[in-house]
């Protein structure tokens, strides 16, 4: 039976292509142990589609009546709130839920909190569910998990891999169960998720629209014919969807009688040695999505086959070892795995055989003498480095380029090792989009004061200000000496200071005067180190080039660091300096970029010598220009640095007129290295 077939849900069956992404649900819909599924891809893929198809797919429920946790009658929790219940009581059906995070949600939201109302209404301390409680048996979904502030999300895992949600706060103290199908969806061109994010979904799926003429033309003749008749369609898709729907029950029943081999267990082991995966997790995930792919098969124990298409599924987002890194697995590296796991012998196959009775036992038997079940040898290392060590063009590397050379186009020399960034600020307090770079009011973070401002939930609420500002009333209300009694005028909200986010503008000189081989590859490892940073501080990024003729944005301001990484990688260097030029296109950037995303204020990182040599306007003077330039940004309340980049015996300090000009700090390029600014630190100390 069907959860909830309606007219206006496109049929899971009807989804065309897309074979892995409807596998990894079918999965994780058998046997949701398996954590979940990350779904990256491009916009228009259908990402959004399949989930909810799926939803509507999966089994009807028994609940025990009026339990707003979604209790099985034949096993309740004995610990729900709104427990205890009797085993095998009443019970009611309903349909498999599918509850959607918004990416706005606040964590009460999300896990549930006191209930305001009734707290100051009847002064009962009452728990309000969240998300997490509706979504118990059911399927939660987060479109654009990326975006979400990663602190829900690691709520969010922790109660998906626990199967139950922990309340602490408010004065509420609350568990309960929480199982459900967690599937999360991106489009990577908007920011990535940390590593450490990454390898808790279970499963990840990569899709992209197909570029096969006769698959688009399906995929567009299905869409058009739901649009004009969602009941017919549906229709029309009806007897494949309770195929599916029935299949999926099967595969539930089945799968605790499917067994898992020992061979099968040490291939899985070997398989995740091979790739160097962290932790023993990704062991566990292909574990449980062989078994489930077992049940899904209507086989009764797990073979190579399973291990093969869980192991596809499970490790290529596990495989990242920088930030940089793109994710996915080359199969022909798993297909070595596997063939080299099968060559690897259990230490001896019968234990009542014991290998010393024998003295002409073959060494290679002794479990002593096989190695350590590491993996093959050639298994796939992560890259050495995140930017290509190419020139990445067909000029061939450059020569050693001189200042105000000819104009020619020259390649980008390979970046220097990359460091650990100093933190760069935006002065004064944002309004906290979502990030850990500079200063701002938050809803989660450090109280710093107390407002007259409404709360606008319980954890706003600013205890000891209340109660200052409600105990002068007590005895007008007529509570003297017998409890405080509160009104809402008397609530006082708190104040939170934590970090947000900002839009890193980096306007980079790429001239003839900056192209020197060794000066280039330091300008190149300073973006680099100062982009790592960006994705760890979770800012937008935007790459702003200037050389020869005039100043190109490079980037467009995103979330996708790595998209910025792979443009510096192909930058171009060579001719003169538009210095003025470069400052205004950047003005102009972040102008729009303002009024796109006000929350987020700009930083703009300057990285020149500052040795200008083209002006602004015919017949005048390049550096007043850029200087000129540089007023305009600090007017418009830029915050700036200026990364100097001037090197050798004589310099001329142009960089730092123009940082002055712009209100701005100027740095070094050996300044941006943390580790340095701590050693300078460390010595002033020490003296």
């Amino acid at each position: 039976m069907l959860a909830a077939m309606t007219t206006s849900t496109f049929p899971f069956s009807a989804v065309v292509g897309h074979d892995d992404l409807r596998l990894a649900l079918l999965l994780n819909a058998v046997h949701p142990g398996v954590g979940g599924v990350l779904v990256r891809g491009e916009k228009g893929t259908a990402k959004s589609t399949a989930v909810r198809a799926l939803a509507a797919l999966l089994p009807a429920l028994s609940v025990v009546p009026g339990c707003r946790f979604a209790c099985d009658p034949a096993a309740p929790d004995p610990d729900c709130p709104d427990g205890p219940h009797v085993e095998s009581g009443p019970a009611e059906p309903r349909a498999a839920q599918l509850v959607e995070l918004p990416v706005g949600a606040t964590e009460d939201r999300l896990v549930g909190s006191l209930d305001l109302e009734r707290a100051l209404a009847e002064g009962v301390r009452a728990y309000q569910p969240g998300l997490l409680a509706d979504a118990h048996r059911g399927v939660l979904y987060v479109d654009e998990v990326n975006l979400l502030h990663d602190h829900l999300v690691d709520l969010l895992l922790d109660a998906a891999a626990m199967g139950r949600a922990h309340v602490e706060r408010d004065g509420v103290s609350v568990s309960h169960a929480a199982r459900f199908l967690l599937v999360g969806t991106m489009n990577p061109e908007e920011g990535e998720l940390r590593p450490q994010l990454l390898d808790r979904f279970g499963l990840t799926v990569e899709v992209r629209a197909a570029r096969e003429v006769d698959t688009r033309v399906e995929v567009v003749r299905r869409r058009l014919a739901f649009e004009a008749d969602p009941a017919g369609f549906a229709a029309a898709w009806q007897d494949a969807e309770a195929g599916t729907a029935e299949r999926i029950a099967a595969a539930q029943a089945r799968l605790a009688a499917v067994v898992l081999p020992d061979a099968e267990l040490r291939r899985i082991a070997a398989v995740c040695a091979a790739f160097d995966v962290d932790g023993m997790r990704a062991d566990l995930v292909i574990a449980r999505a062989a078994v489930a792919h077992a049940a899904w098969r209507g086989v009764d124990a797990v073979t190579e086959e399973d291990v093969r298409v869980a192991a596809r599924l499970a490790l290529p987002h596990r495989r990242r070892r920088d930030p940089f890194d793109e994710p996915g697995m080359d199969e022909q590296d798993l297909d070595d795995a596997l063939r080299e796991a099968a060559e690897q012998e259990p230490p001896y196959d019968d234990p009542d055989d014991d290998p010393d009775d024998d003295p002409d036992d073959d060494p290679d038997d002794d479990p002593d003498g096989g190695g350590d079940g590491g993996g093959p040898g050639g298994s796939p290392d992560p890259a050495d480095g995140p930017l290509d060590q190419g020139t990445g063009s067909s000029d061939g590397p450059s020569e050693e380029a001189r200042p105000g050379g000819d104009g020619r186009p020259q390649a980008a020399p390979p970046a220097s090792a990359p460091f650990r960034a100093r933190l760069l600020q935006v002065p004064g307090i944002g309004e906290g989009a979502p990030g850990r770079r500079s200063r701002a009011r938050t809803e989660s973070g450090r109280v710093v004061r107390a407002s007259g401002a409404a709360p606008r939930r319980v954890s706003d609420v600013h205890l000891p200000a209340t109660i200052a500002a409600a105990a002068p009333h007590q005895r007008s209300r007529g509570r003297a000496g017998a409890g405080l009694l509160l009104r809402r005028d008397d609530l006082r909200r708190a104040e939170r200071e934590g970090r947000e986010g900002n839009l890193v503008l980096f306007a980079v000189d790429a001239s003839g005067s900056m192209a020197a081989r060794t000066r280039m590859a330091a300008v190149s490892g300073a973006v680099l180190s100062l982009l790592r940073d960006a994705y760890q501080r979770r800012d937008k990024v935007g790459l702003v080039t200037f050389r020869a003729g005039g100043a190109e944005l490079v980037l467009p301001p995103t979330s996708s660091v790595p998209a910025a990484q792979a443009r510096l990688a192909g930058m171009r260097t060579g001719g003169r300096t538009p210095l003025a030029d470069g400052l205004l296109r950047a003005r102009a950037v972040l102008r729009v970029e303002r009024l796109r995303d006000p929350r987020r204020r700009p930083l703009l990182v300057l990285l020149t010598d500052g040795r200008a040599t083209v002006a602004a306007r015919s017949g005048g003077d390049p550096v007043h220009d850029a200087c000129r330039a540089a007023g305009l940004l600090a007017a418009d309340g830029v915050a700036t640095v200026v990364v100097d980049c001037e090197s050798g015996p004589v310099r001329l300090g142009l960089a730092a007129r123009v940082a002055a000009a712009a209100g701005a700090p100027s740095v070094g390029l050996a300044e941006l290295s943390a580790d340095a600014v701590a050693g300078v630190v460390h010595a002033a100390r020490a003296a």
